[in-house]
Order: structure tokens, then C-alpha cells, then sequence
């Protein structure tokens, strides 16, 4: 494709080496259609005669590169910068060709074909019949589709008519289940697709509606005779610089007929298999195809777009030219079937055109807006009318799968002014949405931007006519990222890939043999979201793909267009270009073997830098094998510990440890390609495989220990040496696994344990399905392995057996369908249950086994311990699970298949979480979750437990006592003893409860006595939710240590436990705290007597509690038990404040204040302040009376505030008034005064009789100023008395409230003041 333009000279010099020709009936001679005249070859000068045209590197035979059984088991001789086979046709697709070449079928039946990117489905149409296969899958699982072409589409001439490259069909695979991109697809994973067929040049439309289903008759749609009209005439009227070179050659144009040049289809929401498809012709029409089950229904959506789109611009190179619109893509590739609405884009030969299709029977296409790509403005685009710029060809277009980025491939025909030679520019173009744009809505104004400029592929390469320029296709996705490749209609495939400030180019070379490509495509997304490799359809050879590594290190520079092939100054060596890029990429420079592409997210391909490898680390690998090969001949390890300290080997740890990194590769040695056919015979080839891996490990491992590497890796390199013992785990896992599909298979093969029959039986299976699932997401993940089998890939890859488990976390579905019947799920459940318990059971044993190899254990998760295995196994756990729950009465192997299965996955919770507490890691999440699980699957194990020892009693319909305890006793016994093992207390409380065994209970106890109590704890606290407190004290006990934990945070037991115990202070304090505690419940102390806790104790049940503590107190008759007795009756008379203050205010506003039913003594004072009430005003001093002195200091404000408030309770303006208009006397006086609040708080706080708490109100508020020192005096508030002066009632009534209270604080000293102190209130009892 993309070859250099060279001088017109060489083209005789051409013409005489392609004289030579290759006999007419040859096997490898392409057909007529597909190889062009000597005329036709010379007039484009320097088109190779035979071959995909490679300028810049040499060519090879298809066979040579095509991996033989004759090639090493490490397959060391794989070059990095070559293509690799991924899979050979279906055998039917082979027949068909095979027919073809023997028939001697005429040079126009031509072979059309292409790939699917979302489906990951390649095509070929071979005369008459469709080829549908899934290129990803073996050739041994290639189920191929064949579909008939209808007779009307071949009677209507559509059968051996094709363009120039050999593609005159367009397909289009529609999914039913969504638009979305899945990781696992194919034929016989999409249970559902539709395939929407159209000739380019016909117009003829057919409709697969379901090809999964097997319904092969398709519905047909045929263009009108008016619609086939074809023209010869020129493009535009002018001479296109091809004509100039030809002369007066004539020849018919397809550029100018009226053909479809692209094809898209999308599913319509809410109906069965019906999808609306579009396409554009080169006359500018744009057409719609409504497809159904019963019908096509074509219409024409637009008329002549280009001389509509050309209207008002200034754009006027092609307007109204032939060959255009070019190319219609989605705007983006995700698709949901819920919306109704989508878009796509249009090229034309200057604008991208947006129009939106409203999917729905009556199909509304509309045009949202236009961007102008190829203009006067650089920035929008191509800039036009440039010094030696003719014309411009927009070829094709593509979008990102994120629907951001939009690439547009574009050919530039320039003329040098200096020398007057044409040449061709080839450039990618690459637009994005302006921020903040709505792409959705109508606008006019420029929607794109450029997101970089313009990327030039090739700069001067030769001019080629429009039929070969309107040939190329555009793919882009690939890796390495950013690339691009180029397809054009000779059969080439060129990666366009911007590496290192400058572009550079790998095209995908195969003899001629293999012919042409047919298309190109993308392997599916990675767990990473990124997409694989470049992967391309031959004609003839299969499907081949294209590593990352091939393109970065095969890519070479564009070629000049004045110097030969051969003698450019851009023209390096292959493998000058693999050498430079090596070492500027601190690549070590080797040829790579499939062992060193790692698969699963481990380890990233090489090209990434994610572990880059030094010098040092290849020649210690290098000297530790040929150390190791020497010991497997001569059994001697002469100094070869001194040799590998002394290279570095010791240096590194982990998995880039070269001891680690050589275990892995005799546990991942690929075996020669296999011959077999696969099925069975597999299982039998693998087994010799597998055992002599294991016999190479342990000679490692020898090899390690005598040469006293394995003390050293030791003491050094733990997690290395873990690996490595790892690697010897997997790999008997690995051989357990295979003995088990043995097993599976003969008694699949002689119907035991089998329903159905089936000739694939014996390899049939959930287990061969995972085998098979797993192998193809590791050679997805490792280009180097997709000429491989499934099965050949999962046994070879020992190393990655934890993507056993990933695949079960992820692709479940795949393996175990709900919509399967149920007695299929839980065979096939069972099936895959008893293999993961296989694999880490033999894992475990092998580390048992050879647990003095082992590194210290400390910090060091096992493999099976790791996120991947542990959820992998949750997946297929929580699966059974849920059909426990489905279905009433399931078998009992799917209970033994689920115990078993919980117990390797508690072990493996078990190890990650005492490895992370080891290396002081964050666990709290991990045992959460450890704990969920645990429980989800004890609890439902015991029911299973529960119902099939009621079941078995019922059986034997006897009636003897106890029958039933015995079959649960027995049946128990294993879940019992995981339930010890795993902390299952709620377990193992059940089954002591049902076999009312107490015996069992306390041995249960004493043997699960972990650092908090263990079982012991959660006994009592089922003792206790149940109130069953006698029990419990009595069952404590025994266990007094376990008892007095449990009882420090359930306080209303402790005072109990002390009172028995003759701790009666201590029971006195607990129940003292207990009476005045707000969070704790209470509890009534009698055994069985109330069946109800309020979690909200009264004030009664308070005051009980309160009399126990003063019983307890004066029966500890300690030295300080009257002060606690004094305490104790202080509280009690605050608590019948409270009740006294509850009745005179509504109960409801008093809960409402203080929050609950205990208020807090600030509490009580706030809300008699605030009730205005002359009764509560005098109840605050009450409360400060019994409080504390430090509560009385602290409150010294409010207690203010209650003075204030006392004062103000009166009027003692009037009775000032009173006093002087009546002319009191001093009898009278007092007789008036004794009634005010004042004179009864002045009596309740300084009187004779005032009862108080520690020291009395003088200590925080005397009465008198008299009574302070000066510098107190400031203090306005510094005495009742500086209080009272404030009010605005003393300047002329202060006398009377100062005798007020100066008669309360003295009112027996006279007869008066004792007659009148026998009347007032004293404090409450």
C-alpha cells in the first residue's frame, strides 16, 4: 500500500523482473479477479508482481510463519517483530475453498470478508454461502455458521460481482442483547445476534433475524432497476493525475457508480429482532433499511447531501463530485437498548455531518449539525489551497470506543514545484469535542476541535488513482495506544503507530500465498479497560494478530520518495531498528518466547516499563540456568552459590527474582504444539506433561538446597522463596485437577452420574467449560499464545491458576446459568466447587508436606489467601447458596460439596488476615467481611442440617425418645468442627441448644477461650438477651475470669454477682451508678419475672435501686459507708423533686426539656426558672441544697439567677405601699413578710434548721456585703444582698426585702420568728 513513489526508469527495470509467472492452475495462484494484468501491474510503478508489498522489509513464507511441533519447548525462536498465528479457518470455510480451486471456478467469484470488533465474529462470503465463526476461540471449538445466500440476491446478479478489492459485500452483526462491549463473546457465548448483509453495487439488502438460533431462511430486500442504474462517466470532468500517467486508457469507473460505499445497523428498542440499517452511495443519497422478521422495508432519508452540505461554504474542491459520502459511523459504540435515540456521523469530501435516528418503527432521521474539515481555516481541520496542494480525499472516518476522539484518515495529491513531480500524502486527522459542547442538540457553529495536529503517515509516497485511494478503510483501538491501521483494496494491512516524537509504520507482511487481508479488528478489552492487539483476516491463511511489541519494535520511518527501497537513507535494518529501540528503551535485547509474556494483571507486557530488566538481571538468569542445566547432567553444584552472589542474583526480590522467575518457567514451559484432536485425548497427553514439570520443580528445589541458594533465599528473600515453593503448589493442584477431569470424563463417557447423552459428553462439563474460559482469557491477555488451544494454554500455564478463581468471580455466568434447570446448576455447581476445593486442599497439603522448605511464615499471604481466590470462591459459594434458597429440598451432595467448599475459603480468609496482622496492615475491613461470610454460610449449612435430620427421623417413622437428637448429633459433627475452627459461636450455640446439651456446652466453652472470652462471652450474652440471669451467674461460675469481663459492661448483673460474692460496697457503688445512669438499661433482678427489659427505667424502679445501694452501703460497714449513706439519701430526695416538679408541670413538657425520664439537677433548675411558677421558684434552692458544693461553685450563675428570680415573685412596690399607707408595725411586718419567697429561700439556705451537702450556700453566696472582703465588693453579684440591689424595686422597698432576708436566715431568734419558723417549709424528706 503504502510505497514510496520512485522515478518513472525503474519501471522497466520492473517490468523485467516480473516476467517470471507463475502457472495459471498453481495452488498458490491468486485468482483472476484477485491479481491484476502485466499492463495493469506496470502502470503503477514498483507494485509487486506477487506479495503484500513490504518495501522496507523482507518477506517469508506464509508456512515458515506458522509455529511447527518441530520448534523448542520454550519457543525461543518466536521473533518479536513478526506477526502471529492466532487461528486457522473452520473446516467448512476450508471445504468451500478447497471446492473452489478444484472447479476451477471463474476469476470473478471472488472471496469477500470481514471482522466484527463488538462481536468479535469474522465473515467470509464464498460464492454462495456465508461463513460466521468466532475468530478468538481454537480451531477445535470454532463452531462455524454457514448461511445460504437466497436465490432472488444471486438471480438478481449480486453473486461474482465484485469492486476492485474484492469486497463488494458489507455485513453487519446486530446484538440483541445490548450495544454494549462485553469481554466474552462468540457464537457460543451471544446467544443472540442478527446479521444485516448489502451489496455495495447491487444494493440488495438480506436480514438474518437470529442466526444462534439456527433459523437460516433470511428475509430479502432488492433494489429497483432504477436504483442498480450505473454510469461510466468521470468523476468531476476533470483528468485526475492517474489519467495523466495512463494516456488514453479506458476503463469503467465504480467510483462513479451509484454504489453503497458504508453500511451501519442498530437493534430498536422494545421489539423482537428487528434493527434499523443505514447506508450512504456515492451519488449522496443516504438510505434506511427497516429490518424485521417479516420484511426490509427500504426508503430514501436524504437526496444528493453534498450539494446540499455545499450550500453557502466556500468549500469547492469536490462539491458534487462522484464517490462521495465516504464513510457513516455511531458516535459512539455503547448502546442501550432502553434508548431511543442515537447518533452517527457522515464524511464527506469536506465535512463530518451529525444526524440523529430516532430507533422506532417510524424511523425520524434528522440532521443536527456540520463541521467543515477541509477549509481555508487550519484550525478547524485541513487546511486547503496550500503552495503545491491539488486536492484533498477525506477517505475514511472512525470513533474511539469512548465516543471522544474521532480519526479521519485523509490523502493529499501534491505537486513539487522545484522538481514538477506528483506525489501522495497520507495523514490521520484527529477532532475532538469542543468543552462544554452539547453534540446533542442543533447547533451551528463548530462542534470539533483539533485535539493534535495533523499526523503525517507517509509524506511523499506514490499517486494512486481514486479507486485504489477510495478503497482504504480505517481502523483504530488497538495497541500499542494511539495506533491506527491503514487497509487497502490490494489486501495490505499497515499499523500507523506515533512513537518517540515521529511516526512510524509496521506493515503486516505475508507471502502471496496467503492473500489478501480481508479486514482488520481488535482483540477485546482487558480487565483494564484497554483494548489488545491489532488482530487481521487473511484470504487465505487465517486470522493472524499483531503484538504490541512487533509494532514498537518493527516500525520503521516513513521511506523517501526519491531514494529506491532498498537505498534509502531511512531504509535501516531490521534488526539495527530492534537494537536502537532496545537500548533507548532499556529493553533487554532478546528474543521473546511466549513464557515471557505474562498473562493476567500481574505483570504488564513488556513495552510498558512496568518491570524493567537490567543487564545484571538477564545475566544472573542466564548463569542460574546453565547452572541448573549442569546439575540436572552431572548431579554437581560446584561453587555455583559463589557464582550467583557474585552476578547479583540475590539482588531482587519477589517475582522479579531470578530463582523466582526460573521456577515460573519450568512451571509454564509450553509443550510442543499438539497433534491430537483435542477432546480426550488431551487429558491423556497432559498428564506426562504435567509429571515431568514436577519432577524438573523438585530438582530445582534440590538444586536451591545443595547448593545452599535455599538458605540464603531464606533468610534474604522470603516472598521469593515463597514463590517459588508456591509454583510447587500450583503445579500439584494443577496435576489434582487434571486427575479430577479424568475422572469427570470416563464417567461422563459411561453415563455415570449423567442424565443425558451427548457425543461430546465426554468432555462436556462445567469444569471443561472454566478450563476452556480461562485458557482463552490468558491467550487474549498473550498475543504470543492465540495459535494455541484453550485447554493447551490453562495446563501449560501453571503459574496463573488463580485465574481459575478470577474467572469464577467474573464470569460466572458463563459456567453455571440460572437459567439452566436446577438440577443442571447443581451439578454443574458441584462440579466446580469440588474443583476449587481440589486445587487448595492439594495446595495445603503440599505445603504440610514440605513445610521445611518453607520461609518464615510471618507477613507472607499464601496464593490461595489472595482477593482474587478468596472472591473467586465466594462467587461459586454465595451461587449455591442462593440455591438453598430457591429450592426447597435440595440433595445432600450439594450440602457436602458446600461444606467442603467453606471450609478451604474460611482457611483461606484465615491466612490473609494473619498475614496482614503480622505485617500491622489496616484488617478491619477484611474481618468484616470474614465474618459476613463466615456467617451467611454457617447459618444456612445448619438449616440444611436441621431439615435432614427431621427428614431421616421421619423415614424411619419410629417414636423413640431422643432418635432425632441422635441423627442431628451425628450429621453435625463436621460443621461442628469448622465452627470451632472459625469462631462460628452463633453455630455452635444452636446445635448445643437443640441437642439441649450442657455438657457440650461447657467443653464447647473451655476449649474456645479466645483473648476476649471466646465462646464464653457470647454464651452469656445469649444468657442474657434470653433474661435467663440465674442461669447464666450459675453457668459463670465456672468461668469466673470469662464472668467478670462479660459482667464489667452488663453493670445490672454486677452488683448481683458482688452481693453473692459478700462484696456489698461494690454492689453499693454499681447500683448507685446504675440508679443515676442514663445509657445502661436495667433490669429486674429476679429470674424469669418480667419477660419484658425497659430499655427507659422510671423513676420508681430508680429510687428501688437507689434503697439496694443504701442497704448495700450500710451492710459493707466500711469507714466511709455514712457518707455514702448521706449520698445516697441526697439523691434520693433530688429524684422526689423531680417527681414533685412532674406534677405541678405536664409530664410530656418535662420530658421534653431534660430528653428523657432522669433529668439532671441543672436541668431541674433551668426548668423551674423558666415556669414562671412561685411553688418551683422555691424548689431550685431545694435542688442546690442537695447537690454538691463543687456543683454549687460551678453553678454559682444560676444560682443567681434563682435569687433574681425568688425577687421577683413579690411585689414589693405594693407592699412597700402597704406598709407605709397602713403603718406596719414590727409584728405586722414580719407577719407580711414570712409569706414572700425570699424570706423562705433566705430560710431554706441560712436558716438554723437549712440541711445542706458538704459545706453549706456561705462557701459560694453569703448572705450580707458585710460578711466580703474589699476586693469583692466590685462584684455586683457578690452577696444576696449586692443581688437584690439591683432590683428595680429596692430603692424604696430595699429595707423590706433585707429584713425578708435577714428574719428567714435568723427566724428563731424571738418568739416571733420561732412562732413564725415553725410555719414555714422545712426540706423534703
Amino acid at each position: 500500500m503504502f510505497s514510496p513513489g520512485t522515478k518513472r526508469p525503474n519501471q522497466s527495470r520492473r517490468k523485467d523482473r516480473i516476467q517470471p509467472q507463475t502457472p495459471l492452475d498453481s495452488p498458490s495462484t491468486p485468482l483472476a479477479e484477485n491479481r491484476r494484468s502485466r499492463h495493469d501491474i506496470a502502470a503503477v510503478p514498483d507494485r509487486p508482481s506477487t506479495g503484500t508489498p513490504a518495501p522496507w522489509a523482507p518477506r517469508l513464507s506464509v508456512l515458515a510463519r506458522i509455529p511447527t511441533a518441530s520448534k523448542s519447548e520454550r519457543g525461543d525462536e518466536v521473533d518479536p517483530i513478526k506477526p502471529v498465528f492466532v487461528g486457522e479457518f473452520p473446516q467448512a470455510v476450508r471445504d468451500e475453498q478447497t471446492s473452489i480451486l478444484s472447479k476451477r471456478v471463474p476469476g470473478d467469484a471472488c472471496v469477500s470478508g470481514g471482522m466484527d470488533k463488538e462481536a468479535c465474529l469474522s465473515w467470509i462470503i464464498c460464492r454462495d454461502r456465508l461463513f460466521v465463526w468466532d475468530h478468538l476461540s481454537s480451531a477445535a471449538s470454532n463452531k462455524c455458521i454457514v448461511l445460504e445466500l437466497p436465490s432472488n440476491v444471486r438471480e438478481n446478479g449480486a453473486i461474482g460481482m465484485g469492486f476492485y478489492h474484492g469486497n463488494s459485500w458489507m455485513l453487519i452483526v446486530v446484538n440483541w442483547d445490548g450495544g454494549a462491549r462485553q469481554t466474552s463473546k462468540g457464537i457460543q457465548r451471544n446467544t443472540s445476534a442478527g446479521i444485516v448483509l448489502c451489496n455495495q453495487k447491487t444494493r440488495d439488502v438480506v436480514y438474518w433475524p437470529n442466526i444462534s438460533e439456527g433459523v437460516t431462511t433470511p428475509v430479502t430486500s432488492l433494489a429497483s432497476f432504477d436504483e442498480q442504474e450505473l454510469t461510466s462517466s468521470p468523476v468531476d470532468g476533470k483528468t485526475t493525475p492517474n489519467s495523466q500517467r495512463q494516456g488514453s486508457k479506458a476503463r469503467s469507473s465504480f467510483v462513479g457508480s451509484s454504489s453503497f460505499n458504508s453500511l451501519i445497523a442498530s437493534a430498536v428498542p422494545a421489539t423482537q429482532k428487528t434493527c434499523v440499517a443505514l447506508a450512504c452511495s456515492s451519488d449522496g443519497d443516504l438510505w434506511q433499511f427497516y429490518c424485521s422478521p417479516t420484511g426490509v422495508h427500504r426508503k430514501q432519508v436524504c437526496h444528493d447531501i453534498l450539494s446540499v452540505s455545499s450550500q453557502g461554504s466556500d468549500s469547492g474542491q469536490l462539491a458534487g463530485s462522484k464517490g462521495y459520502p465516504r464513510s457513516l459511523i455511531w458516535a459512539s459504540s455503547g448502546f442501550s437498548m432502553k434508548e431511543l435515540n442515537r447518533q452517527f456521523f457522515l464524511l464527506t469530501d469536506h465535512e463530518i455531518q451529525c444526524f440523529n435516528v430516532k430507533l422506532c418503527h417510524d424511523l425520524n432521521v434528522s440532521k443536527l449539525w456540520c463541521h467543515e474539515i477541509v477549509s481555508t481555516d487550519g484550525d478547524s481541520g485541513i487546511k486547503k489551497d496550500l503552495a503545491g496542494q491539488k486536492r484533498i480525499w477525506p477517505l475514511d472516518v472512525q470513533v474511539d470506543d469512548h465516543g471522544k476522539e474521532i480519526t479521519i484518515l485523509v490523502a493529499t495529491f501534491c505537486k513539487d514545484r522545484v522538481s514538477s513531480s506528483s506525489y501522495t500524502q497520507y495523514s490521520l486527522l484527529t477532532m475532538q469535542y469542543k468543552s462544554g459542547m452539547n453534540i446533542h442538540s442543533d447547533v451551528l457553529d463548530r462542534v470539533l476541535e483539533k485535539k493534535a495536529p495533523i499526523q503525517v503517515i507517509i509524506p511523499k509516497a506514490r499517486v494512486e488513482d481514486e479507486e485504489f485511494l477510495f478503497s482504504m478503510r480505517l481502523r483504530v483501538g488497538g495497541k500499542p495506544s494511539g495506533s491506527a491501521i491503514i487497509l487497502s483494496g490490494d489486501g495490505t494491512a499497515t499499523v500507523s503507530h506515533y512513537y518517540r516524537n515521529s511516526t512510524r509504520l509496521y506493515q503486516f507482511d505475508l507471502p502471496y500465498d496467503a492473500g489478501k487481508v480481508l479486514d482488520a479488528s481488535v482483540l477485546p478489552s482487558t480487565d483494564d479497560g484497554e483494548d489488545g492487539a491489532w488482530v487481521v483476516l487473511t484470504e487465505k491463511a487465517g486470522v493472524w494478530a499483531i503484538p504490541e511489541k512487533a509494532v514498537v519494535l518493527g516500525g520503521v520511518e516513513p521511506p523517501e520518495r526519491s531514494l529506491s527501497r532498498k537505498g534509502s537513507s531511512n531504509e535501516r535494518s531490521v534488526q539495527e531498528e530492534r537494537r536502537n529501540l532496545t537500548f533507548a528503551g532499556n529493553i533487554p535485547p532478546r528474543k521473546v518466547s511466549s513464557d515471557t509474556w505474562d498473562a493476567g494483571d500481574r505483570q504488564k507486557a513488556i513495552l510498558t516499563g512496568v518491570s524493567r530488566r537490567t543487564a545484571q538481571d538477564e545475566e544472573s538468569e542466564a548463569l542460574l540456568g546453565h547452572l541448573f542445566h549442569d546439575f540436572l547432567f552431572s548431579g554437581l553444584v560446584d561453587s555455583s552459590f559463589e557464582k550467583l552472589q557474585n552476578s547479583g542474583a540475590f539482588e531482587r526480590d519477589g517475582e522479579t527474582s531470578v530463582f523466582a522467575r526460573t521456577s515460573k518457567s519450568i512451571v509454564d514451559t509450553l509443550a510442543k504444539h499438539w497433534t491430537t484432536t483435542r477432546g480426550a485425548e488431551i487429558l491423556s497427553m497432559v498428564s506426562t506433561q504435567l509429571v515431568d514439570k514436577q519432577q524438573k520443580h523438585n530438582r530445582f528445589l534440590q538444586f536451591l538446597a545443595l547448593s545452599k541458594c535455599h538458605e540464603e533465599l531464606c533468610s534474604r528473600q522470603r516472598h521469593s522463596l515463597q514463590i517459588i515453593l508456591e509454583h510447587g503448589e500450583k503445579l500439584a493442584g494443577m496435576i489434582q485437577l487434571r486427575e479430577l477431569q479424568n475422572v469427570i470424563s470416563q464417567n461422563r463417557s459411561t453415563g455415570v452420574g449423567t442424565p443425558h447423552s451427548h457425543p461430546d459428553i465426554h468432555i462436556s462439563g462445567a469444569l471443561w467449560d472454566l478450563i476452556q474460559l480461562v485458557g482463552e482469557r490468558t491467550r487474549r491477555n498473550t498475543v504470543l499464545l492465540m495459535d494455541r488451544d484453550n485447554a493447551e494454554v490453562f495446563y501449560s500455564k501453571v503459574s496463573d491458576l488463580e485465574e481459575v478463581f478470577y474467572c469464577l468471580d467474573r464470569q460466572l455466568q458463563y459456567i453455571v446459568s440460572v437459567e439452566q434447570p436446577h438440577g443442571i446448576q447443581i451439578q454443574r455447581a458441584c462440579e466446580i466447587s469440588n474443583a476449587c476445593v481440589s486445587i487448595v486442599r492439594t495446595a495445603m497439603h503440599y505445603k504440610n508436606e514440605h513445610y521445611m522448605w518453607y520461609p518464615p511464615p510471618e507477613g507472607l499471604t499464601p496464593w490461595y489467601s489472595q482477593p482474587m481466590v478468596r472472591n473467586g470462591m465466594w462467587s461459586i459459594a454465595s451461587f449455591m447458596l442462593q440455591l438453598f434458597k430457591e429450592i426447597p429440598s435440595v440433595k445432600s451432595d450439594l450440602y457436602a460439596h458446600l461444606e467442603a467448599l467453606a471450609e478451604v475459603l474460611l482457611e483461606a480468609y484465615t491466612g490473609a488476615i494473619t498475614a496482614r496482622v503480622e505485617r500491622g496492615e489496616e484488617h478491619k475491613g477484611l474481618l468484616n467481611e470474614y465474618y459476613n461470610r463466615r456467617d451467611a454460610l454457617m447459618d444456612i449449612l445448619y438449616q440444611q442440617v436441621k431439615g435432614s435430620a427431621l427428614d431421616d427421623h421421619q423415614d424411619i417413622n419410629v417414636t423413640v425418645e431422643g432418635k432425632n437428637e441422635e441423627i442431628l448429633r451425628k450429621l453435625s459433627a463436621s460443621l461442628l468442627s469448622i465452627a470451632k475452627r472459625h469462631e462460628g459461636y452463633k453455630t455452635m450455640w444452636e446445635i448445643c441448644c437443640d441437642l439441649d446439651d450442657s455438657e457440650l456446652l461447657r467443653n464447647l466453652m473451655h476449649e474456645s477461650m479466645g483473648p476476649r472470652g471466646g465462646f464464653c462471652q457470647f454464651v452469656f450474652k445469649q444468657l442474657y438477651e434470653n433474661r435467663q440471669f440465674s442461669k447464666l451467674l450459675r453457668l459463670g461460675e465456672e468461668f469466673p475470669e470469662e464472668l467478670s469481663i462479660f459482667l464489667k459492661y452488663h453493670r445490672d448483673l454486677l452488683w448481683l454477682h458482688d452481693a453473692f460474692l459478700h462484696q456489698f460496697t461494690s454492689a453499693s457503688e454499681t447500683l448507685h451508678v446504675l440508679a443515676l445512669s442514663g445509657d445502661d438499661s436495667i433490669s429486674a433482678a429476679e429470674d424469669g419475672e418480667d419477660t419484658h427489659v425497659n430499655p427507659e427505667p422510671t423513676l420508681a424502679d430508680r429510687k428501688r435501686l437507689l434503697n439496694l445501694a443504701k442497704i448495700a452501703a450500710m451492710a459493707g460497714k466500711d469507714a466511709d459507708s455514712e457518707t455514702k449513706v448521706k449520698r445516697i439519701e441526697a439523691d434520693t430526695k433530688i429524684l422526689k423533686l423531680q417527681e414533685e416538679i412532674m406534677n405541678v408541670l405536664h409530664a410530656d413538657e418535662v420530658k421534653q426539656v431534660i430528653g428523657g425520664p432522669l433529668a439532671r439537677p441543672e436541668e431541674l433548675i433551668e426548668l423551674c426558672l423558666n415556669s414562671e411558677n412561685a411553688e418551683l421558684a422555691l424548689r431550685v434552692f431545694d435542688v442546690f441544697a442537695w447537690t454538691s458544693s463543687s456543683f454549687r461553685a460551678s453553678h454559682r450563675n444560676l444560682l443567681e439567677e434563682c435569687w433574681k428570680n425568688a425577687a421577683n415573685q413579690d411585689d414589693w412596690g405594693q407592699l412597700y405601699q402597704a406598709s407605709v399607707t397602713e403603718g406596719w408595725s414590727d409584728e405586722e411586718t414580719l407577719q407580711q413578710l414570712r409569706d414572700t419567697v425570699l424570706f423562705q429561700a433566705s430560710s431554706r439556705c441560712y436558716g438554723p434548721n437549712a440541711e445542706t451537702i458538704d459545706d453549706g450556700f456561705d462557701e459560694v453566696l453569703p448572705l450580707r456585703q458585710e460578711n466580703l472582703e474589699t476586693q469583692v465588693l466590685k462584684d455586683s453579684n457578690s452577696s444576696v444582698e449586692a443581688i437584690l440591689m439591683q432590683h428595680k424595686d429596692f430603692p424604696y422597698a430595699g429595707k423590706l426585702m433585707l429584713t425578708a432576708i435577714m428574719l428567714g436566715s435568723e427566724r428563731d431568734g424571738d418568739d416571733n420568728a420561732s412562732a413564725f419558723a415553725g410555719d414555714s417549709p422545712t426540706p423534703m424528706e
